[in-house]
C-alpha cells in the first residue's frame, strides 16, 4: 500500500489536496510565526548584556529582576488573553479574513513600540500588551479559518502548518538572539533592538498575504451567501461546482445552517447553547486541553530558556543562548513530525496519550539530576565540569521539547478548532483560546519564582501534571481524525467515556449510528419516492 500523509477513510478526491489550500494555510500561519517569534525572542533578549545595561538591571536584586522579567513576559500573555476573548464578536460580524488582517495591524503597532523603547520599560510593557492583543485575536481566528476551508483528510495537516510556523518562529527568535550576541557589540543598542524589530516581518507578510486569501465559505454560508460560499469552495477544492464532492459538501453546510438557524441566534442564546447537551462536553474537553498544554513543561523553557539552562549548569550568555537555539530546533522538528505523521496517521487521541506517557520521563530525569547534582550551584562556584549524567539532562530537555511539540502542542490547537458546532464555533474557540493564554500567563508569572524557590521540584511538578493529563486523555478524549466538521455533532452526542470505550473496542460509535440512521433515512426516502411514482403511474394508467 502506498504511503501517504493524509487521513484515510475519507471521501476526499486527490484534487482537494492542492497547492492553493496549502498556500492559504501558509499565509494565514504568518500570524503563528509572529506569535512564536515574539514568545521566544523576549527570554533571550532579556539575557543580552546590552538590554541589561539599557534598562538598568545591572545592580538590581534577584527578586526585583524576577518580578520585572515576569511582568515583561506575562504582559504579552495577558494581551493575548483579552485579544482572544474580545475578538469573537468581531470575527462573527466582519468575517475571518478581515479579522486576521486587523489583528496583524494591531500586532505591528505593538512590535513597533517595543522596538522604539530606547530603555523605557513602560514602552516594553505597552508594546507587548498591544502585540498580545493582535496575537490573541489571530490565534483565535486563524485555526478556525484554516479548519473551515480545509478538506477533512488534511485538516489536521493544515492546522499543523500553523503550529510549525509557531515553533519555527520560536526557533528563529532563539537563534537571532544568539547571532546578535555574537556579531553586535554589547555597547551598541542594536544588539537588542534588532531581535525585537524583526517581529515586524511576519506581521507585514500576514497583512499583505491575507489580501490574496478568500473568506471562509462556512462563514459566508451563515449569512445566507451560499453562492459565494460555493464559488470559494470550487476554487480552493480545484473542482467544478457540478462535482459530486462539492455538491455533497455544500449540502452538509446548508443542512447544518438550516438546522441550527444560525442567523437568528442572539448572543445570549449562543451563550446558553454552551451548556446544552452535546456542546458542554466539547467545551469541557476544549477548555481542559488548551489550558493543560501550558503545563507540559515546554512553556517554562520557551519563556525563560536561558534561565532554565542556567539551572542545569550552563554559564555564560553566549553558551546559554546557543543551547536555547538547539532547543528551538528540537521543538520545530517535533512540530514537523506532528504535521507529517502524528495528526493524520497516529491520530489525535493516541498522540495525546503517547505524548504524555513519553514526555514526562525526561522531566522526571531532569528533576532528579538537579536534585542530586545541583549544577547551578556548582557553576556559581566555577566548577564547569559536567559528567555524563549532566549531558543526558541537556539531551532530556531537547527530547521533552520534541515529544510535546509532536503531540500536545499541535493536537490541542487542531482539536479545539474542529470540534465545535458552526453556530457557536467562534464563541467556543474564543473561550478555549483565551483559556490557553490564561494558562500561559500563569506559567509566565510563576516560572521565575518556581525556579528560584522550588528548584528541582518545578520539574517534578510538571512531570506529574503531564502524567495525569495522559490518563485523562485516555479516558475522555475521543478520536476526531478524518471526521468532517458537520459530523462532530453526532460524535459528541453521547457521554465521552461511552464514545471512547466504543472506539477502543471498535464497536459502533454515535457517529457510526448517525451515519446508519442517515443512510436508512435516505433509503426510506428513496423507497417512498419510488412508491409514490409507481402509485401515480398506476392512477394515470387507470385514468387513461
Amino acid at each position: 500500500m502506498r504511503w501517504n500523509i493524509h487521513a484515510n477513510g475519507t471521501k476526499d478526491p486527490p484534487e482537494v489536496r492542492n497547492w492553493r489550500i496549502h498556500m492559504i494555510a501558509l499565509v494565514a500561519s504568518m500570524s503563528a510565526l509572529a506569535m512564536g517569534y515574539d514568545t521566544a525572542v523576549i527570554g533571550g533578549t532579556m539575557a543580552l548584556n546590552s538590554f541589561i545595561r539599557d534598562f538598568g538591571w545591572a545592580n538590581v536584586s534577584k527578586s526585583t529582576r524576577d518580578t520585572i522579567q515576569a511582568n515583561i513576559v506575562s504582559t504579552f500573555q495577558a494581551g493575548c488573553f483579552f485579544g482572544a476573548l474580545l475578538t469573537f464578536p468581531v470575527a462573527e460580524k466582519i468575517g475571518r479574513k478581515r479579522t486576521v488582517m486587523i489583528a496583524g495591524l494591531v500586532f505591528l503597532l505593538g512590535a513597533a513600540l517595543q522596538t522604539a523603547a530606547q530603555g523605557n520599560l513602560n514602552l516594553i510593557y505597552s508594546g507587548r500588551a498591544i502585540a498580545g492583543l493582535g496575537i490573541g485575536a489571530s490565534s483565535l481566528t486563524v485555526p478556525v479559518y484554516i479548519a473551515e476551508v480545509a478538506p477533512p483528510s488534511i485538516r489536521g495537516r493544515l492546522v499543523g502548518i500553523f503550529e510549525i510556523a509557531s515553533q519555527g518562529g520560536g526557533m528563529l527568535g532563539f537563534w537571532i538572539n544568539y547571532a546578535t550576541d555574537q556579531t553586535v557589540n554589547f555597547n551598541n543598542k542594536a544588539q537588542w533592538t534588532v531581535p525585537l524589530s524583526l517581529q515586524l516581518v511576519p506581521g507585514v507578510l500576514l497583512v499583505a498575504g491575507m489580501f490574496w486569501c478568500p473568506e471562509s465559505p462556512r462563514w459566508l454560508a451563515r449569512g445566507d451567501k451560499f453562492d459565494a460560499a460555493e464559488r470559494i469552495l470550487t476554487t480552493v477544492r480545484g473542482l467544478p461546482s457540478s462535482h459530486p464532492y462539492i455538491q455533497h459538501e455544500m449540502g452538509e453546510i446548508r443542512a447544518q445552517v438550516e438546522e441550527r438557524s444560525t442567523n437568528h441566534l442572539s448572543k445570549s442564546a449562543q451563550f446558553k447553547k454552551l451548556f446544552q447537551r452535546g456542546t458542554r462536553n466539547r467545551m469541557g474537553i476544549g477548555l481542559a486541553l488548551m489550558f493543560l498544554q501550558s503545563f507540559t513543561g515546554v512553556n517554562i523553557i520557551t519563556y525563560y530558556a536561558p534561565r532554565i539552562f542556567e539551572t542545569l549548569g550552563i554559564s555564560g550568555t553566549s553558551l546559554k543562548l546557543f543551547s536555547t537555539g538547539f532547543y528551538g530546533i528540537a521543538k520545530t522538528l517535533g512540530m514537523i513530525t506532528f504535521t507529517v505523521i502524528i495528526v493524520e496517521k497516529v491520530g489525535r487521541r493516541k498522540g495525546l496519550i503517547w505524548g504524555a506517557a513519553l514526555g514526562c520521563i525526561p522531566m522526571w530525569y531532569i528533576g532528579g539530576y538537579v536534585m542530586r547534582a545541583d549544577p547551578a550551584a556548582a557553576a556559581a562556584r566555577g566548577d564547569i565540569s559536567r559528567d555524563g549524567w549532566g549531558y543526558l539532562a541537556m539531551v532530556c530537555v531537547y527530547i521533552n521539547a520534541f515529544i510535546i511539540c509532536a503531540t500536545w502542542q499541535g493536537i490541542t490547537w487542531t482539536y479545539a478548532s474542529e470540534i465545535f458546532p458552526l453556530d457557536i464555533r467562534m464563541l467556543c474557540v474564543s473561550l478555549t483560546t483565551a483559556d490557553t493564554w490564561l494558562g500561559s500567563f500563569i506559567i509566565a508569572r510563576s516560572t521565575p519564582y518556581m525556579i528560584s524557590d522550588l528548584g528541582y521540584g518545578a520539574y517534578f511538578f510538571f512531570a506529574s501534571i503531564l502524567l495525569l493529563m495522559g490518563v485523562w486523555a485516555f479516558l475522555f478524549v475521543p478520536e476526531t481524525k478524518g471526521v468532517s466538521l458537520e459530523k462532530m455533532d453526532a460524535l459528541f452526542s453521547k457521554p465521552m467515556h461511552q464514545v471512547v470505550w466504543a472506539q477502543i473496542r471498535k464497536t459502533p460509535s454515535p457517529l457510526d449510528e448517525a451515519e446508519a440512521e442517515r443512510d436508512q433515512g435516505l433509503k426510506s426516502s428513496k423507497m417512498e419516492k419510488e412508491m409514490d411514482f409507481e402509485q401515480a403511474e398506476v392512477e394515470h394508467n387507470s385514468h387513461v
